[in-house]
């Protein structure tokens, strides 16, 4: 989910508190203290941050058909659900997300969201997911099951328990929906000059996922909140205008259904291009040539091992598409559409060459792209993610273009490879999203747009007094608990800032990029607590880390690091110092220490964290041959240092 907005309306909202205090807030014995994990490990989950080897999830794979009525701007449709049941309980009945229901007068997001208005605020109301039918086939018997809604769940109960360790069913629901101009930035329909938008998300009942930790997860959808879904293959259809061109997670099995012969061999050509092919150009938009002459087209997409679909369709759509190279030799596809308005400087012609370094960028720094195409979609959503396809903001060009494609195709990653749960843990969808975004703008075009950052520094004192306010909410709590305004840095900037910390001055790039990356290959495809990400940085790294996991996850705590005085051996320079620095806040962090000596000569000290854990001051002897000059604290500003003035000694004159 786009970041931009939440940064830009949180940082002139909320209220910054500064203060300077001598005395010191830290406490040795309750950052270091020993006791972190609330559980060991099991053979669902290792303690060294694993799968265990009984560790298991459940599987919903979907069979689904749907029409597109562009008059009504409606969707009508059929779902098949493939459940099965891996746990090692009986299952008396299942709980579906119907998440159109978000958009009804009495929904809780209505009475909640909506009310304090923003981004996710319901613009309209619609009659969410009228569910026509629903039946259950299971042991050979076909049933019309009781089923109720609350709010956006459904629950369905079983004539027979569905049971464990691989029990099947297969559940089918008819059911239509009318599309939200806005739905909650997430999904709707956008008027351009030649044609309605159509960009269409949580569109079909959901499994819930069951899982060892909870059983079944079924907070409601309020807006803030993403999503936690189970793994599948996903085969579905769109039946829509054939004068509309229709993009969705997956590839298309019938391109000779849908486009035209010329059409079809430029998607040939763009299959062995590494520069941006048209398939349809701005020029093609009202040529009647450019679509199949019938009435409608039934788009066949299909995708395996996926979390969630999601699709779009219009006649207005300009395309294009070029060749991804994968690590393993594989190709995949690269593809944008968007309408004619979007083209200008540095515009969304320009959408598949950044689509094309972003994944490729993370497919060799992480963990490779698991999925035949990537479409990149310009409408009404600012930006959200979907497996294999993106919604990102139609007015979007250069930087902001670049950095919305890069934050949403990287959510590839988080959360669609590693499937934690967003509707609790955002900061470890969107932060570690962030984090790696800006490796990859670092990389792409050689930092073209690494400069380019509203925010700047995001360890400027300015910065450091917006995050580290008292009036900021800390990661660990659920995205609809968090103020609106506050959602940008604690789901995006702060964990990505504690990432680049961990890394850059805890455990070091090599160490960190090891353990980053073997937590990828460890959750692909299943889904991680907090506490598996902390097990498996903790043993792949070496390091034990409940100190910064404390400090930087479970509370908001500041880093302040102060030089306090600088004393001389027999009070002469040539016999060495004693520099004393101290600890004025309750976050423990490692010392980078620059001593300037007036004879030219520096001395550069890196301490580590080890320091703080018998208090609040530590002394350390520095080498000196002459009078110090200056003593600077972190001098290369890596961490979000609360004071930093107080980080800077010079001699008195």
């Amino acid at each position: 989910m786009k970041k931009t907005l939440l940064l830009f309306f949180g940082l002139f909202t909320v209220l910054i508190s500064y203060s300077q205090t001598a005395t010191s807030n830290y406490d040795n014995k309750e950052a270091f203290y020993p006791q972190f994990y609330p559980y060991p490990g099991n053979d669902f989950r290792s303690a060294s941050g694993e799968p265990g080897p009984h560790y298991w999830q459940n599987r919903s794979d979907y069979k689904i058909n749907c029409t597109l009525d562009t008059g009504k701007n409606t969707v009508t449709a059929e779902v098949e659900i493939h459940y099965t049941n891996n746990s090692p309980d009986n299952l008396k009945f299942l709980w579906l997300q119907v998440d159109q229901d978000i958009y009804k007068k009495d929904s809780r997001a209505t009475a909640t969201t909506t009310q304090t208005g923003g981004r996710w605020a319901n613009a309209e109301f619609t009659n969410g997911d009228v569910i026509k039918s629903i039946s259950v086939e299971y042991d050979g018997k076909t049933y019309t099951p009781k089923y109720n809604i609350a709010d956006t769940r459904m629950q369905v109960w079983l004539q027979n328990e569905l049971k464990p360790s691989g029990g099947n069913l297969k559940l089918t629901i008819k059911y239509d929906f009318e599309i939200p101009e806005y739905g909650t930035d997430r999904m709707g329909r956008m008027k351009s000059k030649n044609g309605w938008i159509y960009e269409v998300a949580q569109w079909f009942p959901r499994m819930c996922v069951y899982d060892d930790i909870q059983g079944w997860n079924t907070l409601p959808y309020l807006g803030a909140g993403e999503f936690y879904l189970e793994y599948g293959d996903f085969e579905y259809t769109i039946t829509a205008p054939a004068n509309m061109i229709v993009v969705g997670s997956g590839e298309l099995q019938n391109p000779q259904d849908c486009l035209t012969v010329e059409q079809q061999r430029r998607w040939k050509e763009a299959e062995k291009s590494d520069k941006t092919i048209m398939i349809r150009s701005d020029k093609e938009i009202n040529d009647p040539n450019s679509r199949p002459k019938r009435a409608t087209c039934t788009w066949k997409f299909k995708i395996q091992n996926a979390r969630d679909v999601a699709w779009a369709a219009s006649k207005a759509f300009v395309w294009d598409a070029a060749r991804m190279n994968l690590p393993s030799g594989r190709k995949a596809m690269a593809a944008s559409v968007y309408p004619v308005e979007s083209i200008k400087k540095d515009g969304w012609q320009r959408s598949t060459e950044m689509v094309k370094g972003s994944i490729e960028y993370n497919s060799k720094k992480w963990y490779e792209f698991p999925y035949p195409v990537a479409t990149n979609v310009a409408g009404i959503v600012a930006g959200m993610e979907y497996p294999g396809i993106v919604f990102c903001s139609s007015n979007d060009s250069g930087a902001e273009l670049w950095g919305v494609t890069d934050h949403e195709f990287g959510h590839t990653w988080f959360p669609m490879i590693v499937g934690s749960n967003e509707r609790k843990y955002a900061w470890m969808d969107e932060g570690f999203n962030t984090f790696i975004n800006d490796l990859s703008t670092a990389d792409f075009h050689n930092g073209e747009f690494k400069n380019e950052n509203f925010f700047g520094d995001p360890n400027s004192p300015f910065m450091v007094k917006y995050v580290f306010g008292d009036k900021m909410d800390g990661l660990f709590n659920i995205p609809d608990a968090i103020q609106q305004e506050n959602l940008g840095v604690a789901a995006y900037l702060k964990p990505a800032m504690m990432l680049h910390a961990l890394r850059d001055v805890v455990i070091g790039p090599e160490r960190f990029d090891a353990s980053f990356k073997e937590y990828i290959n460890r959750w692909a495809f299943k889904h991680p607590t907090p506490w598996d990400f902390f097990h498996t940085i903790e043993n792949v790294s070496g390091e034990d880390l409940g100190w910064f996991w404390r400090g930087w996850v479970l509370n908001n705590w500041k880093i302040d690091q102060a030089v306090k005085g600088v004393k001389y051996i027999n009070d002469t320079p040539e016999n060495g110092a004693m520099i004393t620095i101290e600890n004025l806040e309750k976050m423990p962090m490692p010392v980078t220490v620059l001593v300037k000596e007036s004879n030219g000569k520096e001395h550069r000290l890196d301490l580590p964290v080890e320091i703080w854990e018998r208090g609040a001051q530590w002394s350390f002897h520095v080498p000196t041959t002459s009078e110090i000059k200056e003593v600077i604290l972190d001098p290369d500003k890596k961490l979000p240092d609360w004071n930093r003035d107080n980080n800077d000694w010079k001699k008195a004159f």
